[in-house]
């Protein structure tokens, strides 16, 4: 879900810092080569560490809280998982100028869902639906409410200014997605118990390997709350003909897929809307997120 801010106090990350960073910390790790890995993620820079570890450092300070959860949280989870998940080697502090709690993982194998199609989209939506089953039925006491864990109605001025902008340069029907919007406004809320959600299922925090679903990365928005914001994927990555599968796999009711589709509809309206400029792989998935949750919308009942 994109952070509609427009991020002036973004950090200054390069090789240089990072290398300074180990050597001042980390001196055993000192030697190993250092190269960027480009991400269209938002918050954080990632920087490969020899064959085996990746370094993760927020580039802004509002994602610096995501390192102690990471840090906390993956260990606990990671054994009741089906898919590889980041493992934490170390957590660093600031230093070297830059002022920032940042951390080292594991190197996972793969390319982003971005870079790497695919070879069978009902392979991967059974495979995600039955990752976020798994996560789901962990047991989510003490862990920390997540922000897209609540009601998406929480998102209604950003949609409604997404609408209004898109609709007069012609992008979106306004008069059909306010429709479709209202609509979302309408459905009953979660009143379960909070459950773990990763809350960014979106193709680049998923890895493939060989053409197969590998891995979940980025948990800096992990948290307890209503499941339906991890049913975005089925818009933002999987094709039409698969979203049973996931569905089935995800073993979710009818409101909270419903309330998944409205999620996918704010998720693709603001990106499109706040991201064609600053992030153009990002502004990619949010349109075809809202067009394809549109679509769904538009269908006879």
């Amino acid at each position: 879900m994109p952070d509609t801010k427009m991020h002036a106090d973004e950090v200054d990350i390069d090789a240089s810092l990072v290398g300074r960073l180990i050597a001042a910390q980390f001196p055993r790790w000192a030697a190993l080569p250092i190269a960027e890995v480009y991400s269209a993620g938002t918050d954080n820079a990632m920087y490969r560490l020899g064959d085996n570890m990746v370094v993760r450092l927020p580039r802004i300070p509002g994602a610096a809280r995501q390192v102690a959860k990471e840090q906390r949280w993956l260990p606990y989870l990671a054994p009741y998982l089906p898919l590889d998940v980041p493992v934490p080697l170390a957590k660093g502090v600031p230093g070297e100028g830059y002022d920032l709690p940042w951390s080292v993982y594991r190197w996972l194998d793969g390319d982003t869902a971005y870079d790497e199609p695919l070879a069978d989209p009902h392979q991967a939506a059974a495979d995600l639906g039955r990752f976020v089953t798994a996560l789901r039925q962990v047991d989510a006491t003490g862990g920390p409410v997540s922000s897209r864990g609540g009601p998406v109605m929480t998102r209604d001025e950003d949609v409604r200014a997404a609408i209004r902008d898109l609709g007069a340069d012609g992008t979106v029907d306004a008069a059909a997605v306010t429709a479709a919007w209202e609509e979302v406004l309408r459905l009953p809320q979660w009143d379960g118990e909070p459950v773990w959600i990763h809350s960014d299922l979106l193709p680049g925090n998923l890895l493939v390997r060989n053409g197969r679903l590998s891995a979940v990365i980025d948990f800096g928005v992990l948290g307890v709350g209503d499941p339906a914001c991890d049913m975005m994927a089925a818009w933002t990555l999987l094709p039409a003909e698969t979203r049973d599968l996931f569905r089935e796999a995800a073993a979710v009711d009818d409101a909270t897929w419903a309330r998944g589709r409205g999620w996918a509809l704010c998720f693709g309206l603001t990106a499109e809307h706040y991201y064609r400029v600053k992030n153009p792989v990002l502004a990619s998935v949010g349109r075809r997120a809202m067009f394809q949750a549109l679509a769904d919308y538009q269908q006879p009942a």
